[in-house]
């Protein structure tokens, strides 16, 4: 099952494609949200706060939650038939290069993004909880695409990271990802991390290959 803040991003999409949600467009009150996602008020917030703090709603006191233009365009979806291994094969196409390019332009702003998406894996992986686990983890991949400070590559890693959010997915990672994937991907992130503060693209390249490639290997049995 998807995350609330994934449930709602979601959602949000669902009302662009068919034309319900345009730029400026308000969202459901938090109480018709919490009925339609069956989900508490407090998750409700913190997804919110965390589509606000990304630019993607703006939220009005006594008036209510609004669609930016940004997020109108950042909830551009995969298609719904993308394979797990379409997923990993883009990824490993553009995850590397990206990574190296924002080893080279990550402000230290940028960096201590990163970094706190990597404690949040460390804390979500000590408490064993699989959907925060995955929602780090995406917030990690896209935090070092936002680094590279290119609109235009962000967006197509938005793109791609919205099939992440798939059944098809989470299924298959519930399936066979165990603790000891978790904590190995949990290194190789601190590694990508490390290799970033050194300002050393090739090196994030590198580590950031390894690490779709344990991905792929741990999901279809193959690199």
């Amino acid at each position: 099952m998807l995350n609330v803040e994934q449930a709602l991003r979601a959602l949000v999409a669902e009302g662009v494609a068919d034309g319900t949600l345009g730029p400026g467009a308000k969202l459901p009150t938090e109480r018709a949200l919490v009925e339609r996602l069956a989900a508490p008020r407090g998750a409700i917030r913190r997804a919110l706060d965390v589509m606000e703090r990304e630019g993607l709603v703006v939220r009005q006191v006594g008036r209510g939650t609004f669609l930016t233009e940004e997020g109108r365009t950042a909830v551009k979806r995969a298609p719904t038939d993308t394979s797990p291994a379409e997923i990993i094969q883009a990824r490993l196409l553009i995850e590397p290069p990206v990574t190296a390019l924002a080893a080279r332009h990550a402000t230290q702003s940028d960096l201590e993004r990163i970094a706190r998406c990597v404690d949040g894996l460390g804390d979500a992986l000590v408490d064993e909880d699989p959907d925060l686990l995955e929602t780090w983890d995406q917030r990690l991949h896209r935090a070092i695409a936002h680094a590279t400070h290119s609109g235009l590559l962000e967006h197509l890693c938005d793109v791609m990271h919205t099939a992440r959010e798939l059944p098809v997915w989470g299924s298959l990672k519930r399936r066979t990802h165990t603790i000891e994937h978790r904590r190995l991907y949990h290194r190789q992130h601190v590694a990508i991390v490390d290799a970033l503060r050194d300002r050393n693209p090739e090196l994030a390249e590198s580590t950031m290959r390894t690490h779709l490639e344990s991905v792929a290997r741990n999901l279809l049995g193959k690199p």
